[in-house]
């Protein structure tokens, strides 16, 4: 989390604490914002409260005595969620969470509100989330909203059209990576470390691996010709990656998951405008 204050007695209200929601509020509320959040359950409203926030199961007084709105909810939630705040979002600056929904079918929904489509991961929980917003419009308020993101980690500005394609990739990366590591730790105990040493050491290494790729700026092909001696272990291991294919798996694994994304949010942005009338 980027160590920053957002301007004082900034309001946000995040409509809908789940996992990723609980994630913001805590974010913002490190960030010096004050923060409402909502929910419909009351083990919900408890949660929200042990985090410092103020709680209700009013969306409609929480957007409405807020100046950012963040929403949060399933995407089959959104059409109750934005009959409900009809009315009191004009003017103000709207974050969408809401995974599938388009800038077209929110931009109809909210008129008069400004809206920004997001994406973060689920490293959000510990502030380390690596958030995609669409789009750059250039402007004070696209600045504001990048301050806003930024509680939760690093923020990037894309093309709409690139947000499923950041979903496979970077929104569901964190399972690969788990994935990745955990066979790592499988390999070390099979070569006979124990396997609380050979999961703490495979994280560490991975930690820094990917911190020294980012400071040195360099191609990964680069560190791995550096790591890589003749006739010695890692030239070992590498033949067995390459022999195994690997790499082409986590290829075609990124590039699956980007057709499921595309066609889940093609369903889902299609269900909620018909719920919400559009057409």
């Amino acid at each position: 989390m980027k160590n920053q204050s957002l301007p004082k007695g900034l309001r946000v209200a995040v409509l809908g604490v789940g996992k990723i929601g609980g994630a913001i509020v805590r974010s913002l509320l490190a960030c010096g914002a004050v923060v409402t959040g909502t929910g419909r359950r009351r083990e919900t409203i408890e949660r929200i409260s042990r985090l410092g926030a103020e709680a209700t199961v009013d969306n409609r007084l929480a957007a409405r005595v807020s100046d950012v709105v963040i929403l949060s909810v399933k995407p089959y939630q959104l059409p109750r969620l934005l009959d409900e705040v009809r009315g009191v979002m004009e003017e103000k600056i709207v974050i969408s969470v809401v995974a599938g929904v388009k800038l077209s079918t929110l931009n109809r929904a909210l008129g008069g509100s400004y809206v920004y489509r997001s994406m973060p991961n689920i490293n959000a929980l510990i502030g380390r989330s690596t958030t995609a917003v669409a789009e750059y419009t250039g402007d004070k308020r696209a600045s504001f909203v990048e301050s806003i993101l930024s509680c939760m980690g690093s923020v990037y500005w894309i093309p709409e059209e690139w947000m499923d394609v950041w979903t496979a990739l970077v929104g569901s990366m964190p399972a690969y990576v788990a994935v990745m590591i955990d066979s790592l730790t499988l390999g070390g105990v099979s070569a006979g470390l124990p396997r609380e040493v050979a999961f703490k050491a495979v994280v560490d290494t991975l930690s820094a691996t990917a911190e020294h790729l980012g400071r040195r700026d360099i191609h990964p092909s680069v560190l791995r010709d550096e790591v890589t001696t003749p006739a010695g272990t890692t030239i070992e291991g590498l033949k067995v990656i390459e022999g195994e294919g690997v790499d082409a798996a986590l290829i075609r694994t990124v590039e699956a998951a980007a057709r499921r994304a595309a066609e889940i949010g093609e369903a889902i942005d299609r269900e909620v405008r018909r719920s919400l009338n559009l057409g």
